[in-house]
């Protein structure tokens, strides 16, 4: 019989949701207990609650962790599945900060445990065909991309009514909605060379930005644009929340909001799933993660790998705070422990109250 792995989710809160909803549906593995200062949460997530993840590290007998917790735990989390040499899932934001970061990645390698971040949108179908077609050279020797983030629920007194903790967070659109299309634009094209980033606000009803343009380029022959806000629906609706465009020496491809994938002017690819977050997208990567522990496979976003999407990020808030393009050659050096430094968050964040 085929082992089910044993895991447990700690965090119950808003998108936690969708990771449960993720797990039921896979069958090689199984959340058998759930941890949440709130403990009537983790009763719902699975048969056995408890409120702190140490106490359910110390009484359960588990396989793997999916650490669904706010960012400024994730170390000290990490640490105690370290320590009780279960596999790791960690979601994004990696870090608070470079240093921690590295922290993180850190522990786990010398712990030769398995740990992978949980960056979900590369999972999505859409992004996929995209990455074949590219490989099979259906567009040519790739030229220019660019993606287009779109939600409109970042207006009024009261935003982002389904996370309000966001409206809290000093560096927002980039860290928590951005940074997945600038790890999609890493899993397409490959390593980022530089980011030029501009960002503001308009709501004074948050701390952070949350409408940002970034420009970003890949070795000397591919370069994108990602642009971002919160203040309008994609017109139409759909699981992507904006498009994509990415062009070749020989045509190019289109996503539209709707998932569908079109070569030239043709459709490649209809997007018919319905099942899931987003393309179905949290559960193909935790099916990912869960093949990778049972085979000894490498993570696609392994913890030193994520490093990179993790530097850019810290780019481009470094760029908005000194205004230039930052080349992350200049940034990154994880096995010396350098790394960006980190900016002042409310650097060259502008406020217009419009709302």
């Amino acid at each position: 019989m085929t082992k089910v792995l044993r895991g447990g989710i700690i965090g119950c809160g808003f998108f936690a949701r969708h990771h449960l909803e993720g797990w039921q549906r896979i069958e090689e593995a199984s959340i058998v207990a759930a941890a949440d200062p709130l403990v009537d949460r983790a009763e719902a997530f699975a048969p056995r609650a408890y409120r702190s993840a140490e106490e359910m590290l110390a009484r359960e007998e588990l396989d793997f962790v999916d650490i669904v917790a706010r960012v400024d735990q994730h170390l000290s989390l990490v640490q105690l599945a370290v320590e009780s040499k279960v596999a790791i899932l960690c979601q994004k934001p990696l870090a608070p900060d470079w240093t921690t970061a590295l922290e993180i990645v850190r522990c786990a390698e010398a712990s030769r445990l398995r740990f992978m971040v949980h960056e979900n949108w590369r999972w999505q179908p859409w992004y996929r065909v995209a990455h074949d077609m590219i490989r099979k050279g259906n567009i040519g020797a790739p030229i220019a991309y660019g993606f287009r983030s779109r939600a409109g629920d970042g207006v009024g007194d009261a935003p982002y009514r389904l996370q309000s903790y966001l409206r809290n967070l000093d560096q927002f659109l980039i860290d928590e909605a951005l940074v997945h299309h600038i790890d999609v634009a890493h899993f397409l094209f490959g390593s980022i060379g530089t980011i030029y980033a501009q960002a503001g606000r308009r709501n004074a009803a948050i701390a952070g930005e949350e409408w940002a343009i970034l420009s970003l380029t890949h070795g000397d022959s591919v370069h994108g644009w990602i642009d971002g806000h919160r203040f309008l629906e994609p017109e139409p609706g759909g699981p992507v929340a904006g498009d994509a465009v990415i062009e070749g020496e020989a045509g190019t491809i289109s996503i539209r909001s709707t998932g569908d994938v079109y070569h030239n002017q043709s459709l490649a690819w209809k997007n018919e799933v319905s099942a899931g977050y987003r393309g179905d997208s949290v559960r193909a990567c935790q099916a990912h993660f869960v093949a990778c522990v049972k085979n000894g496979i490498p993570f696609e976003t392994s913890g030193r790998g994520y490093l990179h999407t993790f530097a850019a990020v810290r780019a481009a808030y470094r760029s908005i705070a000194e205004s230039r393009s930052i080349s992350l050659l200049s940034i990154v050096d994880a096995a010396s422990g350098t790394g960006p430094t980190e900016p002042n968050p409310a650097h060259g964040i502008t406020t217009d109250s419009r709302d």
